[in-house]
């Protein structure tokens, strides 16, 4: 394939694209699909008010939950696709539409289910089990949904606060309106004078520029205007903070962080054990950051210096069909069943490679995982590119596992464990490559690019989280979320987690505003979380070899069966204690030493 011009959909070569006849053969069987599905929402309605009247019946309502969960996953999953391959198709943004509209009318007719459920007693909900084995199948699902009966109101109140729920989402709404579509930037400025459009998608790119000065504009002209705006930023961040702690006081919460991990069955100590663990494992962070500042020749490293590469350009071109073999020897390790999977993966269709013109950025792997998972992928033959194969097929083997694994009911997994699959194939494949060269530079190179996975994912996320953690404790005393108390509380953590080599810049202590995850309610952590207990279990499994590689599977094949920490312990990892992530940032420390080792030109 020619990378370097941006082809017609038609112009890729067809082994290139996926095959979504394993959903459906054709558009006119999805909409056949389409049109018997949408008549299932009276069969949903007529199960209402009668869920507890014995146990076939709440039986067959699991059943035919289950059953059409499954046709709205392949719906959705077939026009998501068709729709991401060519955004400019209007009839394929038409049925993705219809897809859409057809899994809320069946949400909204299941409505009844949740309050049903809980309505049921304790005794009652025994002896449907013990009438009914089949009823088994369902019984950690419908403990899922039981746990919750503390924190669940009356029906009325119920009512009342999903009613709430479009100007709950309001202070988001207002966050992204302001930074993707109003934020004006003066451009930024190089070295030679020529001016460079500073955007929110454009940022990031020219802080990785080799130019300073342009690096330097960049930052200055960003934040200089955040400045400008950052008392109406604090006002939607307040409101957002005041939002949560309604919504967690109304439902018996002690704190808003609470109410935000209990959803997942996560306690509030893995939050909190992982800033801990972070602010013992600093030192190692502070010695990247001198390290930073040598290789990049600087008498003062600047917030504006962080990204720009330290490691001169050892970059190599791998073609798509080198970069599969390449995944494949690094994730041997876990087995032949793995790798034939892989193959499966590759060789039967489930991968949209290349860009062409109207499809979708970036790289996913579906939600939708029967028969089997999807993956986009824009391939550049790039070093990235190839960890981004070894990503998304993490994503993609971990849900087919669950799915193959477990019914229907228990085959989904939560977002606190959604990563780890993934990076632990990212790291198994950083383990292989360094296996596989003794070059100084292309060694000091890999070495860069993990340790800046570990920067952006481990120590920048934990600061981000241990900020939100502050927000909430502030809100929940009653504490105004300003634009000074929020910059002087964001500059301390900067420079408590960057250390004393690091200039920390007037202007970063206004970051916060620029950063839209404060406003996802604690989701920050689980990528540092994730990234911790991948390292954790990469490592197992290459010292402990085939044991660990069992327990491993036993975690892909888990699903939502139980809580994600009971799960992530059956593959040898307790993310209850901060070991994980005493492991993962003693690994950090031991690259930062090689790296400061290696001499490279």
């Amino acid at each position: 394939m020619d990378l370097n011009k941006i082809p017609e959909r038609s112009e890729i070569p067809e082994e290139f694209t996926w095959d979504l006849r394993d959903l459906f053969p054709d558009d006119e069987s999805w909409a056949q699909e389409y049109r018997a599905l949408t008549a299932c929402t009276g069969q949903l309605a007529a199960f209402a008010g009668t869920l507890g009247e014995r146990p076939g019946r709440l039986l067959d309502w699991l059943k035919l939950n289950d059953e059409l969960a499954v046709r709205l996953e392949k719906l959705l999953g077939y026009a998501s696709c068709k729709s991401d391959q060519n955004l400019a198709d209007s009839s394929a943004l038409d049925r993705r539409s219809k897809a859409t509209a057809c899994a809320v009318a069946a949400a909204g007719a299941s409505a009844f289910a949740t309050p049903e459920i809980l309505a049921i007693d304790d005794e009652t909900l025994e002896g449907f089990f013990a009438a009914c084995p089949a009823l088994e199948t369902y019984r950690r699902p419908l403990e899922r949904i039981r746990r919750m009966r503390a924190h669940i109101l009356s029906a009325q109140e119920e009512t009342l606060l999903a009613a709430l729920g479009e100007v709950a989402d309001g202070p988001d709404a207002i966050g992204s309106a302001l930074r993707n579509a109003d934020l004006r930037f003066d451009d930024a400025i190089d070295s030679e004078g020529v001016a460079h459009p500073l955007s929110a998608g454009t940022f990031g790119p020219l802080m990785e520029s080799p130019d300073r000065a342009l690096r330097k504009s960049a930052f200055d002209n960003c934040y200089r205007r955040y400045g400008e705006l950052k008392n109406t930023v604090a006002a939607t961040l307040d409101a957002q903070f005041k939002t949560l702690r309604f919504f967690a006081s109304a439902r018996r919460y002690a704190s808003t962080l609470e109410a935000s991990l209990d959803a997942n069955e996560v306690p509030v100590c893995v939050y909190d054990n992982l800033i801990e663990a972070v602010h013992q494992n600093l030192d190692k962070m502070y010695r990247y950051v001198a390290l930073r500042k040598r290789l990049l020749g600087v008498d003062e490293l600047h917030m504006y210096d962080v990204y720009t590469p330290v490691v001169p350009d050892a970059a190599v071109k791998i073609p798509y069909g080198e970069a599969k073999d390449l995944v494949l020897e690094a994730l041997s390790v876990l087995g032949e069943d793995y790798v034939a999977l892989l193959r499966r993966g590759f060789d039967g269709r489930w991968i949209d490679v290349y860009e062409n013109r109207g499809k979708r950025s970036g790289a996913y792997s579906s939600g939708s995982s029967r028969p089997h998972p999807y993956v986009l992928l824009n391939h550049k033959d790039t070093l990235d590119s190839l960890f981004t194969i070894a990503h998304e097929m993490g994503h993609a083997l971990h849900s087919y596992h669950s799915c193959a694994n477990q019914p229907v009911c228990s085959s989904d997994y939560v977002i606190f464990v959604a990563e780890v699959a993934s990076t632990c194939n990212e790291i198994l494949l950083m383990r292989h490559l360094l296996g596989k060269t003794t070059d100084k530079k292309q060694r000091a190179y890999l070495i860069n690019h993990f340790l800046d996975q570990f920067k952006a994912t481990v120590y920048r996320q934990t600061m981000f989280a241990e900020f939100e953690r502050e927000l909430g404790r502030m809100a929940e005393a009653g504490e105004a979320l300003t634009a000074d108390a929020l910059c002087e509380k964001y500059l301390a953590l900067n420079k408590l987690y960057f250390g004393p080599d690091m200039v920390s810049d007037e202007g970063i202590a206004l970051e916060w505003a620029r950063i839209p995850h404060f406003f996802y309610n604690y989701y920050v952590y689980q990528y540092a979380t994730g990234f911790s207990a991948a390292a954790a279990l990469a490592e197992r499994i290459l010292s402990l070899g085939e044991s660990a590689v069992a327990d491993y599977k036993r975690f892909l094949s888990g699903g939502s069966s139980a809580d994600p920490i009971a799960l992530l312990k059956l593959a040898g990892v307790d993310m209850s204690t901060p070991e994980p992530v005493n492991a993962a940032l003693k690994l950090f420390g031991e690259l930062v030493e090689e790296l400061e080792n290696l001499s490279f030109s």
